[in-house]
């Protein structure tokens, strides 16, 4: 169930409901703005999405009436996907980042984006029974997007957010998505990181929209290590105090992962399907983890071209790469 609950002054946490395996809830967050609040990230447009979102709400004293503004960090489903019927509810304005696009394909013709994710698998090496395992499991599940939305204002460095709890700053942090903003209130040091930052390092690059998300992802690493934050209300788990550990352990991470892919390279040239189990643990492979591995391996492969330490092995169906 959807769970409100005061962690400021003028500042709720919305804990919304997930149907993802092992991403239980995201979090929405109310800020105080004169006589409403502002409503940063949505929650996911599940059957009883907005029922939940309501619910929530209500145990914080509030009501979609209240909403004067909704600000997206980015545009996944479960950070978008109710900004439709809240707007309609409340009469308000949308802001996100201009690149929000890359989920309209998603969100308007689904099963055209599944397929094209299914020839990516097909081309990664995936197996022709696993591929039609996919398709049979996914054809037809709802997007959690509502409807499309496009934004009343692009959300870009020099837009401020006015609220009782400060005036927010943008900042663009593309990686997880290539439509990710932070928002920042210089004063207090507070970070609204939506996915950039969480308290358990959990990452996710959104494959396939621009050339290098893991680059992009370690630039924006560096640009939020910059500000001066004293709490950071992140888009899934608890708020967290130390930042800068965060990003550092993030970072970590992210390099962890890079040498296990550079590993599984040593030797002949390989698919991304191959990779996958060199990169999660083939303990770790299933059905609810492979999708998010090849996503990942690919990111991860594509930047390491780009850095001239893999090449890509042409011509070659399925795609292999090998060490430089």
């Amino acid at each position: 169930m959807g769970r409100g609950e005061r962690v400021l002054p003028g500042v709720w946490r919305l804990r919304l409901p997930l149907p993802w395996p092992g991403v239980p809830h995201c979090n929405a967050w109310a800020l105080r703005a004169a006589d409403g609040i502002v409503l940063v990230d949505t929650g996911y447009a599940a059957d009883d999405g907005t029922r939940q979102l309501e619910y929530a709400m209500a145990q914080v004293g509030l009501t979609l009436a209240d909403v004067r503004l909704v600000v997206c960090t980015h545009a996944h489903s479960d950070h978008y996907g109710l900004a439709g019927p809240i707007i309609d509810a409340a009469g308000c304005e949308l802001w996100m980042h201009p690149a929000w696009e890359h989920v309209r394909g998603v969100a308007e013709d689904p099963d055209a984006a599944l397929d094209r994710r299914i020839e990516v698998a097909r081309q990664s090496g995936v197996p022709p029974a696993a591929l039609e395992r996919f398709r049979q499991a996914r054809r037809g599940q709802g997007t959690g997007i509502a409807r499309t939305v496009a934004p009343d204002r692009a959300l870009v460095p020099g837009v401020e957010v006015a609220t009782d709890a400060g005036t927010w700053q943008v900042h663009e942090t593309p990686g997880h998505a290539p439509s990710h903003v932070v928002l920042h209130e210089p004063e207090s040091g507070l970070l609204l990181s939506g996915d950039h930052l969480l308290g358990r390092v959990a990452l996710f690059f959104d494959h396939g929209h621009t050339p290098d998300p893991v680059g992009e992802f370690l630039t924006s690493l560096d640009r939020v290590e910059k500000l001066e934050t004293t709490l950071c209300l992140a888009g899934h788990g608890r708020p967290f105090r130390e930042v800068r550990g965060k990003i550092s352990a993030t970072r970590a991470e992210v390099d962890e992962h890079l040498d296990r892919v550079r590993g599984a390279l040593h030797g002949e040239p390989r698919t991304a399907f191959e990779v996958v189990p060199e990169l999660i643990g083939a303990e770790n492979l299933n059905t609810a983890t492979a999708a998010w591995g090849l996503q990942m391996t690919l990111a991860y492969l594509e930047h390491l071209v780009l850095a001239g330490e893999l090449t890509e092995v042409e011509p070659s169906d399925p795609r292999r790469f090998a060490s430089a």
